[in-house]
């Protein structure tokens, strides 16, 4: 083994990191069983680099789609292109509200404890502002992944690169030509400027943007097109990094499948692992148990489920590292 891989199998006995080992285990018997993975992102782990992982992980075939928050989308090319004019604050719990108001003037917008250069963001816009005017005049309609794959095929970025494109999860994506879903993608830097831009005026209509109803369609299709029936394979898994609206969005595929499409024989979910720090609470999702989701006809009773209660700053890197053999 890896010395990653024999360092989590000696030390990684009990509790969370038993879970976390047995979770690896299980992704890894997943692939190995023909299986596809589809991998959601919740907050901001773009900014938290995760793509450093993410990254080697799609590029060696272990991810076969992404939902993600807007931010994740959006925040994952800010950090090619801004990376070394960003600001870590080392003691950011201790910040106080003159603080903030010093960093807001500055044009620095804080993401825990690393600071993203408003410039950076007026950059991506200047170039989506084109592509969305250009989509509008052809009658064009995509979805917001398909804009920045746009942007990052073109190369007109590659001179402003400030990290390294290896670890863009983004860029991974669009090489293996992986579909991107940001469900919500409105609540985001971007979506906020698209829909300011066509209050404006600036972008003539909201049309030439796909819908979430239309990326829901779409991942539903891709769903079905990716369960290998009959062969044996697993259904499609799950690996949910955070909760929100990443992860109940594209878990949701299946039970509108089932119940309201009435495609009964569809499967469920073949594997489901939740990385969260988010408690059991009244009513709340991110914090939900594997098996309240087997009500919702998401997951079966035999489906390989795991919930590792951490950081996922901290476990995601650790489990695809386990993946990847390292």
């Amino acid at each position: 083994m890896g010395a990653i891989r024999d360092f989590m199998a000696t030390n990684y006995r009990h509790f969370n990191a038993r879970e976390t080992v047995d979770a690896a285990r299980a992704y890894e018997a997943h692939l190995e069983a023909g299986g596809k993975m589809l991998v959601s992102l919740a907050g901001a782990m773009s900014t938290g680099e995760l793509g450093i992982s993410l990254a080697r992980m799609i590029r060696e075939g272990k991810v076969h789609a992404i939902s993600c928050t807007g931010a994740n989308l959006e925040e994952d090319v800010f950090n090619l292109l801004g990376h070394d004019e960003y600001e870590v604050i080392q003691d950011w719990r201790a910040l106080s509200a003159a603080d903030e108001v010093a960093l807001y003037d500055r044009g620095m917008n804080r993401v825990t404890d690393t600071c993203i250069p408003e410039d950076i963001m007026r950059h991506l816009e200047a170039r989506l502002i084109q592509r969305w005017q250009a989509a509008c005049e052809a009658g064009e309609r995509k979805f917001p992944f398909e804009y920045l794959y746009e942007i990052l095929r073109s190369g007109e970025l590659d001179e402003h690169y400030q990290a390294d494109p290896h670890n863009s999860w983004l860029l991974a994506a669009l090489e293996a030509d992986i579909p991107v879903y940001s469900p919500g993608w409105e609540d985001s830097t971007t979506g906020n400027m698209f829909a300011a831009n066509v209050l404006t005026g600036v972008v003539p209509h909201h049309q030439c943007c796909k819908t979430g109803t239309e990326q829901f369609a779409h991942l539903i299709e891709w769903y079905l097109a990716n369960n290998n029936d009959g062969t044996g394979a697993p259904s499609v898994g799950f690996f949910q990094i955070g909760g929100g609206i990443a992860g109940d969005f594209a878990i949701c595929a299946v039970p509108s499948i089932i119940q309201d499409m009435e495609q009964p024989d569809t499967p469920f979910w073949g594997y489901f692992c939740q990385i969260t720090d988010a408690d059991v609470s009244f009513g709340g999702y991110s914090g939900a148990v594997p098996n309240e989701k087997i009500t919702w006809g998401k997951l079966a009773e035999d489906t390989p489920k795991f919930m590792v209660k951490s950081d996922a700053s901290i476990v995601a890197p650790l489990i695809f590292a386990w993946v990847l053999g390292d």
